[in-house]
């Protein structure tokens, strides 16, 4: 994509930006490794990398330190959580861009270069740079990249707004960050156990000039088990959480544009997650209706998927809810299981992506 020598030239003279690689890591020692690799193989020359251990019960630390001699800073704490561990990766970075990463993910190896190309024809530190990302759950080279309607260039209310309303979302290290931007954000929610990422991403798009996808970057985003942060479940602290993250999400659009539209949005958005948190938490509830007749709009009781119908007559709400989890979680298992058996097939050859 570039040119070595000039590329070398310019790296000696510092005439590029340093772009921080940050991991945060809890007990991720079968993935940790793979994210590394990819970290170390971007090929934009100026970056560093930085994984903090947030205090893992498992060899999460070995396998980070083993890249030490690579260059790659490592640094362990007692257990803090996800958003403090961020907040102390951004803290010893000292990059003049971003790249959050989680432990289990991955980047294409023109990731950063791609992003940081456009950045440099600019001249905005507060241009947010966005990318392409996929699921997968044991082979790379399986992931499907179908683009959404965030897939472009978009205002930072036009981001929002398509978020909300259309239930889209963007994988936490598809964004290219300016610490300028970061620092204009904010730091992490440490308050917050679910939906971090959201609510955090919220604060940086409202507070970007306007929003650049590159297609050229592209994000792997592995599917794990259900014990994941992301994973709401039935937790009663993290579906807290999440609608706590959800009237953040609400608050900085309003706070920006308090349209018909973006009202429709946000009514939308709490209609969307209403079945997270029905019936077992009839608080949440009481409280997003409230929210939705502020917005000038009126949310619907959920309604069970025809398959569990019959489930939710004879044995209630909670009992088809249970029910819908519980399939979910053995599908998910169960492709995870032939995933996992088709990469040891292959010899890891997926580890090519």
């Amino acid at each position: 994509m570039s040119n070595p020598g000039t590329m070398n030239a310019a790296v000696a003279s510092n005439e590029l930006p340093l772009v921080s690689i940050l991991i945060p890591a809890y007990n991720a020692a079968p993935f940790l490794a793979d994210t590394i690799r990819s970290a170390l193989s971007q090929t934009w020359p100026l970056k560093e990398i930085v994984v903090v251990d947030d205090g893992s019960v498992d060899n999460t630390l070995a396998v980070a330190q083993q890249f030490e001699s690579q260059g790659v800073k490592v640094i362990t704490q007692k257990n803090q959580g996800a958003a403090a561990t961020r907040n102390a990766l951004f803290a010893l970075s000292k990059g003049d861009y971003i790249q959050w990463l989680d432990a289990d993910d991955l980047l294409n190896p023109e990731k950063v270069e791609s992003q940081i190309r456009g950045a440099m024809g600019e001249g905005d530190a507060r241009v947010l740079y966005s990318s392409g990302w996929a699921y997968f759950r044991a082979r790379p080279h399986k992931a499907r990249f179908t683009p959404t309607g965030l897939w472009n260039d978009l205002s930072p209310i036009e981001w929002m707004t398509r978020k909300l309303e259309l239930n889209l979302h963007m994988q936490t290290a598809t964004w290219l960050v300016s610490r300028e931007l970061a620092q204009a954000a904010g730091p992490w929610n440490t308050k917050l156990l679910g939906d971090d990422d959201g609510s955090y991403f919220a604060r940086v798009v409202m507070a970007s000039s306007r929003i650049r996808f590159i297609p050229e970057a592209k994000v792997f985003y592995r599917i794990s088990s259900a014990s994941r942060l992301s994973h709401v479940g039935r937790s009663s602290v993290k579906m807290e959480a999440q609608f706590r993250s959800m009237e953040l999400n609400i608050q900085y659009i309003r706070s920006v544009e308090d349209s018909p539209r973006v009202r429709a949005a946000c009514v939308a958005y709490l209609q969307r997650f209403l079945p997270f948190f029905y019936p077992e938490m009839p608080t949440i509830v009481k409280r997003a209706e409230e929210l939705a007749g502020v917005l000038g709009g009126r949310l619907r009781t959920p309604r069970m998927s025809w398959k569990y119908l019959w489930i939710q007559k004879l044995f209630g709400w909670t009992a088809a809810k249970a029910a819908s989890v519980y399939y979910n979680q053995c599908k998910s298992w169960a492709l995870r299981t032939w995933d996992k058996t088709m990469f040891r097939l292959e010899g890891g050859a997926s580890r090519r992506w």
